[in-house]
């Protein structure tokens, strides 16, 4: 591929101010993608575009709660009349209220639930209304590992992660037609905010399980998203590609 094979391109990503989020903003602006930053964190997103700036490319911030359907209609429309098209749409954001079922109030499953997985829909139907019309776009939805092999003390996050799956997949045979892919993302353990609030012991269960003995970073995860927003993967839809070190190969 060549290089700023997406100048063409205007990318929204969700939960951008930090960590898996960053590292995805800054390298489809590095591919010469103009940036919608999305995230609660307002100054750390304003930062985010400073550096989206400095590598050239257009970015701006918009503070949104993404469960909020018209919220996130808006937020669509805004990004459109601000950069004239959406054609990459990056669902990322994403929290965690981990605590073992039993315990397990109603609000925090309602919360992750609502944040992971009815935040991806709202933003996935909000753009799809865009990228329909111009009959091409790519979605990438954030999934995990935990969506796939579950984790005791995160029965909200995995249920919200495999509903992410469930969705990226129906999403993809319904938008294909239309020349819009859709795929997801599974990272395994990576070294972000999120992680490192473990505890040692469980960093070294989850490092002793991976084959290739390391952590994960943002800019591994980034590398997938990038290539999956090009032009190269258009023969690629409804799949989910883990990004794990080999923990679940």
């Amino acid at each position: 591929m060549k290089p700023f094979f997406l100048e063409d391109d205007v990318a929204m990503v969700t939960g951008a101010a930090r960590g898996i989020g960053r590292a995805i903003a800054l390298e489809l602006a590095g591919n010469g993608a103009d940036i919608a930053v999305v995230d609660v964190l307002a100054e750390e997103a304003a930062k985010v575009v400073k550096e989206v700036e400095a590598l050239g490319r257009r970015g701006q911030a918009y503070t949104v709660d993404i469960s909020d359907g018209e919220a996130v209609k808006n937020l669509v429309d805004d990004v459109v009349a601000a950069f004239g098209s959406l054609s990459i749409l990056v669902n990322n954001a994403g929290i965690t209220r981990d605590g073992l079922l039993i315990r397990m109030s109603e609000d925090d499953w309602d919360k992750v639930v609502s944040v992971n997985l009815k935040g991806t829909f709202n933003c996935l139907k909000a753009a799809s209304r865009i990228m329909m019309k111009a009959r091409k776009g790519r979605i990438i939805n954030m999934a995990s590992v935990v969506g796939i092999m579950g984790n005791p003390g995160q029965a909200n996050y995995a249920s919200s992660k495999a509903g992410v799956i469930g969705l990226t997949k129906s999403a993809a045979k319904e938008l294909a037609p239309r020349g819009i892919t859709v795929n997801a993302i599974a990272p395994g353990y990576i070294d972000t905010e999120m992680t490192k609030v473990l505890s040692d012991a469980a960093k070294d269960s989850f490092l002793t399980a991976i084959p290739m003995g390391r952590s994960g970073t943002g800019e591994d995860v980034a590398g997938v998203v990038a290539f999956l927003s090009s032009p190269a993967s258009s023969y690629i839809t409804g799949q989910v590609i883990h990004v794990d070190g080999g923990l679940l190969m």
